[in-house]
């Protein structure tokens, strides 16, 4: 019976020290003013598809006009053979 409440005793004190730990850890970090804010992430995020974006463009600009007409004119010409 002794075992048991030894036992019992260690772990409730294990979990208040735990807890306490906690409490701190918490405290610390809602009292802490450094930090990223949402501003920033939200700028970052629309910053990074505006560039995402007008690269999808230039590539499809680059694809259509440029790359496309000259494969498709190669690969008639391939199927065209007259030998």
């Amino acid at each position: 019976m002794k075992r048991i409440n030894d036992t019992m005793n260690n772990i409730t004190v294990t979990a208040y020290v735990k807890g306490g730990r906690m409490k701190q850890k918490i405290a610390s970090i809602l009292a802490g003013k450094e930090g990223e804010g949402f501003v920033d992430t939200a700028l970052k995020i629309l910053i990074s598809v505006v560039v995402g974006a007008l690269l999808l463009a230039g590539l499809y600009a680059l694809f259509k006009d440029t790359i496309l007409p000259t494969l498709t004119q190669k690969i008639t010409n391939l199927f065209n053979y007259q030998g």
